[in-house]
């Protein structure tokens, strides 16, 4: 037979009451907490009881703290409002968990899980209070690195984030006959997308837009450096070396030279990319597509239509190859890229923005400037989804006046 509570309770008779209050005692005394009774009709309510785990938290003998009120544990760093919570529960009979700053003997500091709970007769007149004291510091302590932690990488990614905006081309460029514009929208403080302008040799001009996979650091990292390596000014270019316009590469030469210095079981993430050539003067424009939405004309005088391009992303495979096509630009017509983000965006039904309403938009936006109506297409993808981008939002266009 197991016990029972008869084999556990200590049995009436002399003596009894007296056992069961000594264990009780003992019981409080040895408990890891520490534990406190203040006397409520007291004026100043004084501690009455003390336990030896409030002797080892704070370093005070019973005897010194007989007789005082609890607020000896105060001292210059400990928070008013902690303090005035305590004193207004105090005050109300109520029951009160507090975190509060206290100080030891010695004068050390430890934080102190303070619970306080009123003791009421059965007519419920409050005669004592206990307060019962756990050391909470260690977790105070790793809370507060981790948040100064939190604070610091957050604003890395600050500076980060406007390092990566300094990359941007201007908002707007005019070069002969063409207008250039973009928008880009993160969806966190750091993009895993870039847009450039380049301008090269002779008449012509690089134009690219490149989404890089996944979110945060790593992508944003990988994005950076492909701005660099995709301007005209860097060390072993990929878009041209010093010299004659011949010396130009192909946009097909481009994303092979990319897929090659890039592969994603080195880097373990790929991109896909439009990247193309436009003549200044005659507007014809050479372009590759790697594994991104194909662009959008809006001619001048019809509407708008998806043009030709496919290909592989970057770094998804070694001996990918990639192939060109080719339009030009009448006087009047425009040129939209556009990242994933942009179609992908989806409401709180979970419905996507879609290629057919990016048409819509860019066909109802034709009266605009080219700038407003990239900043009108990227603000109707804002407010479908409700102001929550779950990518980045990046759009370019170019038009031939």
């Amino acid at each position: 037979m197991g016990d029972t509570r008869a084999d556990i309770i200590p049995s009436s008779g002399p003596g009894a009451s007296a056992d069961w209050l000594a264990l009780k005692d003992k019981a409080l005394d040895v408990a890891a907490e520490g534990i406190t009774i203040a006397h409520a009709g007291l004026v100043d309510q004084p501690l009455i009881y003390a336990n030896q785990g409030f002797e080892r938290m704070t370093g005070y003998t019973v005897d010194e703290v007989i007789g005082r009120n609890c607020r000896f544990l105060q001292g210059h760093l400990t928070r008013p409002e902690d303090v005035a919570a305590i004193r207004a529960a105090l005050h109300a009979q109520q029951p009160c968990v507090v975190e509060i700053l206290n100080y030891r003997k010695d004068g050390t500091t430890f934080w102190n899980r303070l619970s306080v709970t009123p003791v009421r007769t059965a007519s419920g007149q409050v005669t004592h209070f206990i307060g019962i004291q756990s050391d909470v510091t260690d977790r105070r302590v790793a809370e507060d690195g981790l948040r100064r932690s939190k604070e610091l990488l957050e604003h890395d990614l600050r500076l980060a984030a406007k390092v990566q905006q300094a990359l941007l081309p201007p908002r707007e460029v005019t070069a002969g006959s063409l207008r250039v514009a973009h928008a880009f929208h993160p969806c966190d403080d750091l993009a895993g997308d870039a847009v450039g302008i380049v301008p090269l040799s002779g008449e012509l001009m690089g134009l690219y837009l490149l989404d890089v996979s996944g979110h945060g650091v790593g992508a944003a990292l990988l994005s950076v450096t492909l701005n660099h390596l995709l301007s005209a000014s860097a060390d072993g270019a990929l878009l041209a070396s010093a010299g004659a316009a011949a010396a130009v590469v192909s946009p097909a030469g481009v994303a092979e030279r990319l897929n090659r210095q890039f592969p994603m079981d080195r880097t373990r993430q790929y991109f896909t990319l439009v990247y193309g050539l436009i003549d200044v003067a005659t507007g014809r424009f050479r372009y590759v597509t790697a594994g991104h939405p194909p662009p959008v004309l809006l001619p001048h005088d019809g509407p708008p239509l998806a043009v030709g391009g496919a290909g592989l992303p970057i770094g998804m495979f070694d001996e990918a190859s990639y192939e060109e096509a080719s339009l030009t630009l009448e006087p009047g017509d425009r040129l939209y890229f556009y990242t994933d983000g942009v179609i992908e965006a989806l409401d709180a039904s979970e419905n996507e923005f879609g290629h057919q309403r990016l048409l819509a938009e860019i066909a109802g936006r034709r009266h605009q400037s080219l700038r407003e109506s990239i900043d009108g297409i990227a603000e109707a993808v804002r407010q479908w989804c409700d102001g929550r981008i779950r990518d980045d939002v990046s759009l370019l266009a170019v038009e031939r006046c």
